[in-house]
């Protein structure tokens, strides 16, 4: 993975689930280019007292692996489908 550790804009939404619904990032803007996941995964992490939501999220090629915590959004790496 490469490791990246910084604020993104997500400017897309969807939701998924029933009786409890979940957001999942649709669209991110990092850097001067947009990327369009097509799925992804969510996982709950607890640190301490602090929990917060990592998603796994890919657009066909590369996997985000992004963090929510609060309002605020950050991309900590990608990973493209030939690394190991």
């Amino acid at each position: 993975m490469t490791m990246i550790n910084e604020t993104v804009d997500v400017n897309a939404f969807y939701f998924k689930g029933t009786g409890a619904i979940k957001s999942y990032p649709r669209q991110i803007q990092f850097g001067n280019k947009q990327y369009t996941f097509q799925n992804g995964l969510r996982h709950l992490v607890r640190r301490g007292q602090r929990i917060f939501e990592l998603f796994d999220m890919t657009d066909g090629q590369t996997t985000f692996r992004l963090a929510r915590m609060n309002d605020e959004w950050r991309l900590i790496a990608t990973k493209t489908a030939t690394q190991s």
